[in-house]
C-alpha cells in the first residue's frame, strides 16, 4: 500500500484507522491506534511520541534498571516513532485499519541505536556498501490450542486443549481440524502483502507452521513481526490461542529456521562466487556460539536445543542435513543457507543482524570453510556444541569483539542488560517442577 492508496481510502470513508508499531526488544509490536486523518496531516510528517521505556522494560512490560537510554533517574521521556511509509500495509483482521511500522529516533534526529529494525538495517548498510544485499525468510512454527487466551490464562497454562492430539506432521487429515483457523491465517496475511506459501502440521501436539515467500531481509523481518502479531490476533478472535514458545513442553520444540543468501546487481551471488559462500558461511560457524543470544534470547529459548529433536545442539554445516546448525540447501540462484538455531521467540531484525555480521567477518578475513559434517551432528564429539544455557550464552556474548566491532558497544551492553533481566527475573522465581519436587521429598 503506498500513501496515495491511504489518501483515498480515507476519503472514500474505506480506512478509519493506522497503527503506527514499532518492534521491541522482544520482537513484538508495539505502539499506537490514530485517526487516519491525523496520520496523513500530521504523523507522515512530524511522527508520533512514543516513550522510550518501549525499549527498556521485561517481557511483562515493568520497568527494570540497567539501561543506559531510559530510566527513572533520565526521566522515562520520549522519542520519536517515524512512519517508514514503504512498511504501510493493509491491516484486514482489523476493521477499517492499515499498519505502518516506525524507526525510532531521538528529539535531535539521532537513531535510537538500539532499536531492532535500526540494528539490522545498520547491517544492511554494510552489506550494501559492497553493492550486496540480503535476501532472508524465517520459517515459525506455532502451538495452536483451542483454549481462548483467557482460559489459558485462569489455567495458569496447564492442562490445555491442542488443536490435534496426535503427530500431524506433513498429515492432511490432521491439518484439515484445524483448517479454518490456518486458511483465515492464510488468507489474512496474503492481503496484508505477504507472500504465502504454504502450510503444515508438525510434531508437536496442534503445532504447524505457516510459510512464506523470501525477501529483502528488512521486509522479510518486517513480515515476520506482521505475521506473529496477526496470527495471534487472528486466533483470539476466533477464541483460540497460538504459542510461539521456543519450548512449551517436553516434546518438539517451536523452531525459527532463517533461510539467508545474498544478491548483487547480476542477482543471486553464491553460486556464481563460490569463494564468498563459503568464507560467509564460515562466519556463521566462527561465531556461531558468541552471537547465539540474538537467536535464543531467553531462558526458554535453551530447553529446545535437544538431542533427536530437529532441533541443532553441533557448531556444524551440512548438505541437506537436518541435525546441523547450519544446513545448505537449493542450487544456482536458490543456493542459501539455513540457520536452525534460533527459536519461534527470537527476535527477527537482531537475529538477521547477527548472522550478516558473522557472515561479513567471515568474508572479510577470508575464513576458509571446513568440511561439511556426513551424518549425525548430535553425536559428533569433535565439533563445538551451542551455548546449553542463557548465562553462558550471555557470557560469549559480552566477550564477543565481533558483535561489539558490528553492532557497537551501546547495542550490545543494552542487550546484555536484556540478559541480565532474564536472567535474574527465573533465578528469582520458584518453579512448580521445584515444589513437586521438593514439598515432601525434600
Amino acid at each position: 500500500m503506498d500513501l496515495e492508496t491511504l489518501r483515498t481510502g480515507v476519503e472514500t470513508g474505506e480506512i478509519e484507522t493506522v497503527v503506527l508499531a514499532l518492534t521491541d526488544m522482544q520482537g513484538r509490536l508495539q505502539g499506537k491506534r490514530l485517526g487516519a486523518g491525523h496520520f496523513l496531516h500530521e504523523v507522515t510528517e512530524h511522527g508520533a511520541e512514543g516513550c522510550n521505556y518501549l525499549l527498556a522494560v521485561d517481557v511483562e512490560m515493568n520497568t527494570v534498571g540497567g539501561y543506559a537510554m531510559s530510566s527513572w533517574e533520565r526521566g522515562y521521556g520520549d522519542f520519536v516513532m517515524r512512519p517508514d511509509l514503504s512498511a504501510l500495509r493493509p491491516l484486514p483482521w482489523e476493521q477499517a485499519s492499515v499498519l505502518c511500522l516506525a524507526d525510532l529516533a531521538w528529539a535531535d534526529g539521532g537513531d535510537v541505536l538500539a532499536s531492532p529494525r535500526q540494528v539490522l538495517k545498520a547491517q544492511i548498510e554494510r552489506l550494501a556498501q559492497r553493492g550486496w544485499s540480503a535476501n532472508a525468510a524465517t520459517e515459525l512454527e506455532f502451538l495452536v490450542f483451542r483454549d481462548s487466551y483467557e482460559e489459558a490464562w485462569h489455567k495458569r497454562y496447564h492442562d490445555l486443549n491442542p488443536a490435534n492430539l496426535y503427530n500431524v506432521d506433513y498429515s492432511l487429515l490432521g491439518t484439515s481440524r484445524v483448517e479454518p483457523l490456518i486458511r483465515r491465517i492464510r488468507n489474512a496475511m496474503s492481503a496484508a502483502e505477504l507472500v504465502v506459501e504454504s502450510s503444515k502440521g508438525e510434531c508437536n501436539l496442534g503445532q504447524h507452521e505457516i510459510n512464506f515467500r523470501y525477501a529483502e531481509a528488512l521486509r522479510a523481518a518486517d513480515d515476520h513481526v506482521i505475521y506473529k502479531n496477526g496470527a495471534k490476533e487472528i486466533a483470539a478472535q476466533e477464541g483460540a490461542s497460538i504459542s510461539f514458545m521456543a519450548k512449551f513442553n517436553e516434546r518438539e520444540g517451536n523452531s525459527c529456521h532463517i533461510h539467508l543468501s545474498l544478491a548483487d546487481a547480476e542477482g543471486p551471488l553464491f553460486a556464481r562466487d563460490p569463494r564468498t559462500f563459503e568464507s560467509f558461511l564460515a562466519g556463521q560457524l566462527a561465531h556461531a556460539r558468541e552471537l547465539t543470544l540474538l537467536l535464543a534470547p531467553n531462558i526458554n529459548s535453551y530447553k529446545r536445543f535437544a538431542a533427536g529433536s530437529f532441533a541443532p545442539t553441533t557448531v556444524a554445516w551440512g548438505h541437506d542435513n537436518r541435525t546441523c546448525a547450519l544446513r545448505v540447501l537449493g542450487s544456482g540462484a536458490s543456493l542459501r543457507m539455513e540457520n536452525r538455531a534460533g527459536g519461534a521467540d527470537l527476535n527477527p531484525y537482531m537475529a538477521l543482524a547477527a548472522l550478516i555480521a558473522a557472515g561479513l567477518d567471515g568474508v572479510e578475513r577470508g575464513l576458509e570453510l571446513e568440511p561439511a559434517l556426513e551424518g549425525n551432528a548430535y553425536t559428533a564429539t569433535d565439533r563445538p556444541r551451542l551455548p546449553g544455557t542463557l548465562q553462558e550464552a550471555r557470557e560469549l556474548f559480552a566477550a564477543s569483539t565481533v558483535a561489539r566491532r558490528a553492532l557497537g558497544d551501546q547495542v550490545v551492553e543494552h542487550y546484555l542488560n536484556a540478559a541480565d533481566i532474564e536472567l535474574a527475573a527465573f533465578n528469582a522465581a520458584v518453579t512448580d517442577w521445584e515444589r513437586i519436587r521438593g514439598f515432601e521429598r525434600l
